[in-house]
């Protein structure tokens, strides 16, 4: 029971290592099979992204008017993460939006260099994201932040488990992967995080901010699997990105 505890644990850490810039123990184990079982535990990190930044909230609230508070919320987010989903939602719509064809978009995408498509999808959806929590209270918006960034992450386990990979060579065609049974538990973790969320902001808001996100995720996904057939890395990163503000946008509807 402790070594199966102690696995667990340790896959969570390899989660937090690849999603955040967050310090783990040194020496930590890592293989393609652990990274493979650790994308479980992906929409937990989010729980701990979203808890930094409810964090910083509450500090910077309590010293500084609530726009800069939210700013200052969602810059140390950026900070945690190294801006990790971010950048990928940039390089994902450069590639979308500018190329022709599948190799041209992939080749775009790889591309380390922001483009005009990119940067503007970006901007509009960081200046969502400050413009929606600022709407709602210093509790909503605090657990919001822990809600949009959980969900988000969900969104990237579920087109990870669902849809193929676009591209054939690298690693990140296995570290993107997850088993079944891997799923399965992502999924529970779902339910956990939409009944705490009813609990706290009621099942119409719930319900609201569920739908949106999925909404925003899916049209995504069906904008790279009609131009790429498949999804890469950074195809995740712009589904969490709109996943995210999903929640955002339906909870500001209602509250």
């Amino acid at each position: 029971m402790r070594d199966a505890i102690h696995l667990e644990w340790q896959l969570f850490l390899l989660a937090l290592r690849y999603l955040t810039r967050v310090p783990v123990p040194a020496g930590l184990p890592s293989s393609d099979d652990l990274m493979i079982r650790a994308t479980k535990y992906h929409p937990v990190v989010g729980v701990v992204v979203g808890a930094v930044g409810a964090a910083v909230l509450w500090l910077a609230a309590l010293v500084l008017p609530w726009g800069a508070a939210v700013i200052l919320s969602l810059a140390a987010t950026l900070i945690v993460t190294g801006a990790f989903h971010e950048d990928g939602l940039a390089d994902a719509v450069d590639g979308l939006a500018g190329g022709s064809d599948r190799d041209t978009v992939l080749r775009i995408m790889a591309d380390a260099r922001l483009g005009k498509h990119g940067g503007m999808a970006l901007g509009l959806v960081l200046a969502l994201k400050l413009v929606l929590l600022a709407s709602l209270n210093l509790p909503d918006a605090m657990a919001a932040l822990v809600a949009g960034h959980a969900m988000g992450r969900m969104g990237a386990v579920h087109i990870i488990a669902t849809t193929r990979y676009a591209r054939s060579e690298g690693m990140q065609a296995i570290i993107t992967a997850i088993t079944p049974d891997g799923y399965r538990v992502a999924l529970a973790m779902l339910a956990v995080l939409l009944a705490g969320m009813m609990l706290w902001f009621g099942w119409v808001a719930t319900g609201y901010a569920l739908v949106l996100s999925i909404l925003l995720g899916q049209l995504f996904r069906a904008w790279f699997q009609r131009k790429l057939g498949g999804y890469t890395g950074d195809c995740l990163g712009g589904v969490q990105q709109l996943c995210e503000l999903g929640v955002y946008l339906g909870l500001a509807i209602v509250l």
